[in-house]
């Protein structure tokens, strides 16, 4: 896929644009989301950006705690329609930080494109996205408003803060697959709770994978009490490493993705072969976050994302074996198995309920 580069996109019809800045804004998911059936592949990359705008407000440095909670709240009304888009992206623009990349300047330039996308969907994808839009801001806010440099508490903060950021995303795909097949829909609750679970196994690799980057910008997202129990005070991540503790601690983690990321699997395998784009879409994201919880096991030692980032080797040698395997149920499980070679083994999960959806969590203690 070649390099997004910043245009004049005013000649773009609206669904023109949204498939062009989702190259910008993600290069992965401006890879997978095509390989769904049209109708959903129009959704789900909407849907995306609607998410991504909350990532850009939640993320930028220049914005206060305050300001991030009072532009995610006028958002959240833009999409119900009780705000002004134009007005939103004229606010918020000149407001964001200089680190803040092109494409999502440009994102934010052009809220109103995609929100009227967006006022195309069914009564049912809109009250999914907005849902999930509205939980993913909220639950951000809160946490920005309480940053957390130290790491988080427990074990349970981390699963609720893995929850607002991507478990939501989980259920609102879900919502959508259902929305779009009556086949798919007679799993839907299973589904439901595996899509909480599903989320958080590609959150937590992304939180392993980063960090000492997140560390470096004032963030920790690593449980305490996990940490303390191998002997490890994350108060102290940046100037004590001490390898034996700070390793012990990583494995807890590592096999806590890994149970999730099996439930990803169960997941996937609950649509229908027939699905080849759904299920093509869940297995590249499941493929390479176990390749990447892989390779953070092997090299608990590293001390930068990009030394644990996959190659693009792998991302190609996973979308291969994808096409090869989709209509299979047998084939993904044994490459899972493959891939998992080596990792901790998983804990047990158990099926909970909270902010009114039926989710499965880690035990207490592990």
């Amino acid at each position: 896929m070649p390099k997004w580069v910043a245009t004049q996109s005013q000649h773009l019809s609206d669904e023109e644009y949204q498939n062009y800045i989702l190259q910008g804004v993600s290069r992965t998911f401006a890879l997978t989301i095509p390989e769904l059936p049209p109708a959903l592949c129009k959704a789900v990359g909407n849907a995306y950006l609607l998410c991504r705008i909350v990532d850009t407000i939640e993320d930028d440095d220049s914005l206060t705690a305050v300001q991030k909670r009072e532009f995610s709240e006028k958002f959240i009304s833009v999409i119900s329609g009780q705000a002004s888009p134009d007005e939103f992206s004229n606010e918020l623009l000149p407001r964001l930080s200089r680190h803040t990349n092109e494409a999502e300047r440009d994102l934010i330039k052009n809220t109103a494109r995609v929100i009227r996308i967006t006022r195309g969907f069914t009564e049912n994808q809109r009250a999914a996205m907005s849902r999930c839009v509205g939980i993913m801001a909220n639950g951000m806010s809160m946490f920005q408003e309480n940053k957390y440099p130290g790491g988080l508490k427990d074990l349970a903060h981390l699963d609720r803060y893995c929850y607002y950021v991507a478990g939501v995303v989980g259920e609102m795909l879900t919502e959508l697959y259902c929305e779009y097949s009556d086949d798919i829909r007679k799993n839907r609750e299973r589904m439901m709770q595996l899509a909480v679970s599903f989320g958080q196994g590609l959150q937590m690799t992304n939180i392993l994978k980063d960090i000492w980057d997140d560390k470096r910008r004032g963030a920790c997202w690593l449980p305490q009490k996990v940490f303390q129990e191998s002997g490890y005070d994350l108060k102290t991540l940046a100037k004590n490493r001490d390898p034996d503790s700070f390793s012990n601690g990583l494995e807890k983690l590592i096999a806590v993705a890994h149970a999730h990321l099996r439930n990803a699997l169960a997941y996937t395998l609950l649509i229908p072969k027939r699905e080849k784009g759904i299920r093509k879409f869940c297995f590249w994201a499941l493929g390479m976050a176990i390749l990447t919880l892989r390779k953070i096991n092997k090299n608990r030692d590293f001390t930068a994302g990009s030394q644990v980032k996959i190659s693009r080797r792998s991302v190609k040698a996973t979308i291969l074996a994808t096409h090869l395997t989709v209509s299979s149920n047998k084939l993904p499980r044994l490459l899972f198995a493959l891939g998992a070679i080596g990792l901790p083994r998983p804990p047990s999960l158990s099926v909970q309920t909270f902010n009114g959806s039926t989710r499965i969590r880690p035990p207490k203690s592990i």
